[in-house]
C-alpha cells in the first residue's frame, strides 16, 4: 500500500481543457472526470435542468491522486485558475492499494 494523495476539483465545463493541461504539466499519471454535477455551493445551486444553457454551464468533478511532493506543484499551476474562473479544490490524504 502507498500513501498518496487524492485530488478532488470541481469547476465549470468550460474551465476542464485548461485544467486538465495543468494537472498533465504537473506530471499527473491521471484523472477521471464526472460531467453534468451539479449540488450547491457559493454560487447558489447548480440545476439538472438539461437545456443548451444549462448543459454549457455545468460543473466537472476531476478526481486525481498523485504522489504528496507533486501537490505543491499542481497548486501553482491550478490555483491561478480557480481564482480567475471560480471552482474548488480538495486535497486528501489516501491509501493506494496494490
Amino acid at each position: 500500500m502507498n500513501v498518496v494523495k487524492r485530488l478532488e476539483i470541481i469547476v465549470s465545463s468550460r474551465e476542464l481543457p485548461l485544467i486538465l493541461e495543468k494537472l498533465d504539466q504537473s506530471g499527473v499519471r491521471g484523472y477521471s472526470v464526472i460531467r453534468d454535477v451539479i449540488g450547491k455551493g457559493d454560487g447558489g445551486k447548480v440545476s439538472d435542468d438539461f437545456d443548451f444553457v444549462s448543459t454549457t454551464l455545468s460543473n466537472v468533478y476531476i478526481l486525481s491522486f498523485c504522489d504528496e511532493e507533486k501537490t505543491s506543484c499542481i497548486l501553482e499551476k491550478i490555483r491561478p485558475l480557480l481564482q480567475k474562473f471560480g471552482g474548488a479544490c480538495y486535497i486528501s490524504d489516501s491509501v493506494e492499494v496494490l
